[in-house]
Parts: structure tokens; C-alpha cells; sequence
């Protein structure tokens, strides 16, 4: 089925978010607007999409940060999951469910918060038998992304009996589904957050303890400090990635993905090579798509998560702008999930 059998005038609806001119400054509004197939961005893949997700990534975008997209009117969602409708790849046909996650989507090429996607066929994932396009939009790219981390630390040796394992920014979409992950494998979590009232949510989803934020944020001129952790999920950088590296147990690492506190951290050599510790890099966008494929897969198998129904909320077109702004303001808990289909 080529995409020349489907109108180019189909309309359907998307978020749009527009720039304009207020008091002189840039100003960034999104709302639900109609869109023809003819408008979307060239690919081999057009997609029915049935659900997306929120990110940290996509309130920047809305909110008009160029550094994640350069040109608006722009349509944000760096995740989507649907059916194919129709391709131009002969891996894919109509009916194939699948779903999308990184390189460029809802950045600078339009994404998933819209009825219809369409994209490179060298982007697209099938979708794992074993998940719903709902259920892998619950984990989206922030839990492919604690999923990378918790790998990695596992790839560097880490093990359940070495000890405590932190995560910050728990209560968030990355650490959430981190914790969950940890807990799953045999690991005791330690479960940072600034939103102390989570705590029961992070205790259902498996930490054994929690502490706030700020005891990893107070600055220390010591070199290191006394060793507490086995390994950690870090999507704060600044001066809380600074203090878990001096406080990792010997030959412990800490998998960073986020820099939500700040982007630097002004660290010393000490303990790198006094404790051996590791500063692993994680990225989730420009992975080939065999790692992608393979780490999906897994998610939907050995590491499913036993609730991931319910770790995610639903939400409809008419609810995305507050949803984006509690992200940006950091007031978010958990999975947020965007429901398409039902609004179709």
C-alpha cells in the first residue's frame, strides 16, 4: 500500500504551538488545530497514532525553547505509538503496530501530538506483541531511557548485593519507571525526590527508603565524601551528580540522563581514581535502531514492568497545555500519557 492511496487532503487534528510577537518579546501558545495529510513532513511511514506521551523534552518545546526546535508553528510529542496506514517500506504494511521514540521527532520534525504521523521508515519500532501501543507510550522515551540506564549500570557490574542504588528525581517520568525497574531486578532503591508527599507512590513502586532532594544538593568543598551508594539514575546533573560521585562505593557508577538541576558540574579527578568510580553517559535519541528494537523488547518480557497499566495517567487534547506546564515547573509525578485514539 503506497501513501498516494491516502488523500492528501484528510484532515485530522493536531497541538499546534505558534510563536508570536507580545510587548516585543516571543511569546508560545498551542492549541488543537486542523491539519491535512499534505502537511506533514515527508517519510516512507504515515502512522494512525493511538497514543503518545509527555516529556521533559516536549514542555521545552511548547514553550518555545530553540534549543529543541529551531522553527515554529510546530507540533511537540517525542513519542508516539499507532498503526500504520500505509508505507513505502517493505518492512512495514498497513496494520503493523509501532511506535517511535527519539531522533528528531516532535524536535524539529512534527510529532506525535496529532492524529496522524509521519515519519522516515528507519525510525520506526515494531511493536512488541506483549505491549499495547498504550502501554509502551506509559514508559515513552523517558522509561526506554531508565530502562538504557539501568542497563548500563548492570553492563558495569552492578549487582543486588553490592548495596544501595539511588535514583533522583523519582517521583518524575524517568526515575518512576527507574524505581520500578530496580525494584523488579532485586535491587534495594533509595528514592530521591523533592516532592516528599510521593512517598507512598514511590513505595508502591519499590523503594525501600526515600530522602529529600535537598540533602543531595548542599554544596561541600570535600573532594569526597563517605560511601554510600552502589550505583545511581541521575537526571539532575549539578551539584547533586557532583555528590553522588563522591559518595559512590568503591568501583560504583553513576548512568546520568538528565540535567534538570544544571548542565555543569565542577568536579575533581579524586573519585575517579581513588574509588574507581564510572560517570556513564546515557543517551536515548541517535541509538541505532537494533538497540532500540532489542531494549523494547526486553521492556515488553523480562523486565515488564507487573503494574505498567497503572503507572501511566490519561489525558485528553483539551488537557495537554496544564499537564506541559506542571512539567516545566516541576511539579509532574509519573507518566503522562496522551490518548489519541478515543479523541479520533
Amino acid at each position: 500500500m503506497t501513501l498516494e492511496m491516502i488523500s492528501d487532503d484528510l484532515r485530522f487534528n493536531a497541538y499546534r504551538v505558534e510563536e508570536s510577537l507580545q510587548n516585543d518579546k516571543p511569546h508560545f501558545a498551542g492549541k488543537l488545530v486542523e491539519r491535512r495529510i499534505a502537511d506533514l513532513p515527508a517519510g516512507e511511514v504515515l502512522i494512525k497514532a493511538h497514543y503518545s506521551s509527555l516529556n521533559y523534552k516536549d514542555a521545552l518545546s511548547a514553550h518555545g525553547n530553540k534549543g529543541v526546535t529551531r522553527k515554529y508553528p510546530h507540533t511537540p510529542g517525542i513519542d508516539v505509538a499507532g498503526e500504520v496506514v500505509c508505507s513505502e517500506s517493505d518492512v512495514f504494511s498497513a496494520g503493523d503496530f509501532v511506535l517511535v521514540t527519539g531522533y528528531d521527532l516532535g524536535m524539529n520534525t512534527d510529532g506525535g501530538f496529532s492524529q496522524y504521523v509521519r515519519v522516515p521508515a528507519a525510525w520506526v519500532v515494531p511493536l512488541p506483541p506483549q505491549l499495547t501501543p498504550r502501554q509502551s507510550m506509559v514508559l515513552g522515551t523517558a522509561g526506554f531511557t531508565a530502562a538504557l540506564c539501568v542497563e548500563k549500570l548492570l553492563s558495569n557490574g552492578l549487582t543486588p548485593d553490592q548495596g544501595e542504588v539511588l535514583v533522583t528525581g523519582a517521583s518524575g517520568g524517568v526515575g518512576a519507571v527507574a524505581v520500578a525497574l530496580l525494584a523488579k531486578l532485586g535491587f534495594s532503591v533509595t528514592a530521591c525526590t523533592g516532592k516528599t508527599e510521593q512517598s507512598a507512590f514511590l513505595t508502591r513502586l519499590g523503594a525501600n527508603s526515600i530522602i529529600e532532594r535537598g540533602e543531595l544538593q548542599q554544596p561541600s568543598t570535600r573532594p569526597m565524601l563517605k560511601e554510600q551508594w552502589a550505583g545511581a539514575v541521575d537526571v539532575a546533573g549539578g551539584e547533586m551528580l557532583l555528590n553522588i560521585l563522591k559518595s559512590l562505593r568503591y568501583g560504583g557508577s553513576v548512568a546520568c540522563c538528565g540535567l534538570v538541576g544544571s548542565p555543569v558540574f565542577n568536579a575533581s579527578v579524586f573519585p575517579f581514581i581513588l574509588r574507581g568510580v564510572n560517570l556513564l553517559g546515557v543517551d536515548s535519541v541517535n541509538l541505532s535502531l537494533t538497540t532500540k528494537k532489542t531494549l523494547w523488547n526486553k521492556l515488553a518480557a523480562e523486565w515488564r514492568l507487573p503494574a505498567l497499566d497503572d503507572l501511566g495517567v490519561d489525558i485528553r487534547f483539551g488537557e495537554l497545555e496544564g499537564h506541559l506546564q506542571k512539567l516545566i515547573e516541576g511539579r509532574a509525578v509519573g507518566r503522562v500519557v496522551l490518548d489519541i485514539i478515543t479523541t479520533s
